[in-house]
Formats: structure tokens, sequence, C-alpha cells
């Protein structure tokens, strides 16, 4: 019997993070929770099972991000959920530029340090699975949301590297798709009617495709979408 694979979610101590790790739990991964509060990671933890791991990990730290590569072991399953919303209601002719690099160190340049990090791994053991948690938002099939400028761009970023990855790793058995889970109940859009338990379905079965599941696409629950 082969051994459970491993599962990294960023971002996972609350919202859809939270619900992704308790669903891949579910599923029979092995589970690490990392947040950027420690103590917030290993109570998340605690609340899946007592056999999830937990570690801290600020995705816009390049130290942390590395001494969590060096700790962690090897990942096989890596979801790229952190993320934040901080220009709602702003418009791209004033949102302050500050808040466009904050939003992008952390919605782009985290998941991208992060993959740096732990994808190269998935390559020379020859299998693996990424997953970018994105939005809507971000695509232009459906149309970029201009309340929210510095979100909405750094989801088309996040789409356009998920593209990138997939091509620089095709053929190595290693996967690397985005998930737009559509409007989800968190602290981001408290109002919305998915709860986050429905919505981490989705990012998990992107998280568990089949060896011959797709690569480099956008996805609405078992759908293709524009990007």
């Amino acid at each position: 019997m082969s051994e459970p694979r491993t599962a990294l979610i960023t971002g996972a101590n609350r919202g859809l993070g939270h619900a992704t790790a308790a669903e891949l739990h579910r599923r029979g991964l092995r589970v690490i929770v990392t947040a950027r509060d420690e103590d917030a990671a290993a109570e998340a933890a605690a609340r899946i099972g007592p056999d999830v791991r937990s570690h801290p990990l600020d995705v816009t730290d390049d130290r942390a991000v590395e001494r969590a590569a060096a700790r962690l072991g090897p990942v096989d399953v890596l979801v790229c959920n952190a993320g934040v919303l901080l220009d709602a209601g702003d418009d791209p002719l004033t949102v302050p530029l500050e808040r466009v690099e904050r939003t992008l160190a952390v919605n782009l340049l985290g998941g991208w340090r992060v993959a740096q990090a732990f994808v190269p791994g998935m390559v020379s053991r020859g299998w693996g699975r990424v997953v970018f948690v994105s939005s809507g938002t971000g695509s232009f099939s459906v149309g970029l949301w201009t309340g929210a400028p510095s979100y909405s761009v750094s989801k088309t970023a996040v789409n356009g590297l998920t593209a990138m990855l997939a091509a620089c790793t095709k053929g190595t058995g290693v996967l690397v798709n985005a998930v737009n889970p559509g409007q989800t109940r968190t602290r981001m859009v408290p109002t919305a009617d998915r709860t986050p338990e429905e919505a981490a379905v989705d990012v998990a079965d992107a998280a568990t495709l089949p060896d011959d599941g797709p690569t480099g696409v956008f996805l609405r629950g078992d759908q293709q979408i524009g990007w």
C-alpha cells in the first residue's frame, strides 16, 4: 500500500483554506496547515484532526518560505490559497499604488514564492499537483472587476502564472491549475451564498486530479472556463 500524499495549504487557518485542508484530510491526504500566525495554524490543524500538522508560513517572507521548505520535507500537493482583498470600492484611477503593491505581494508573489520552493521537488520526484485559488474577477472571459482593481489584476496575474508553470512542468507528472471557487462566504465576502465547505470540494478535486488530468487550465467545478 502506497504512502498517502502530503498536501500543504497556505492561508489555511480559516475560510476556504481551512475548509480545503479539512476536505483533503477527509480524502486521506496528510495535511499541513499553514498560516502567518503559528498559534492560529496550530489551532486550525487541531480542529481538523490530531494527525494534522501545522507550520507558520508568511508567503511574503523569503526566509519563512525557505524555512518551511527545509523543515517540512517533500510536499506532493500545494494549494496556494493565501490572499487579501484590500481595495474593495476603489477605482483603477485613484487606488493608492501602495495598496496595489501589498495586494500583489500576497496574491501573486506569495504564491509564486511558495511554488518556487516546493514545485522543483515535485518535478524531481515525477509527481505533483499545484492549485492556485483564483477568481472570476481576474478572468477576461468574465470581465475584470474595476470595483477592486488591485485584487482583480492580482488574480489575472495568478492565472498567467498558472499557465506558465504548467507549460514549464508539462510532461513531468506535475499538474498546475487555477480554480475559480465563485463567491464564497468568507471574511472577504461574508454575504455570499456558497459555503467554504462547498467551494473546498472544487479546490480539492483540482488538487487530486488523476495522472491524465488537465494542466494549465482554469476550472470552475468540473468545467474548464476561459481565462
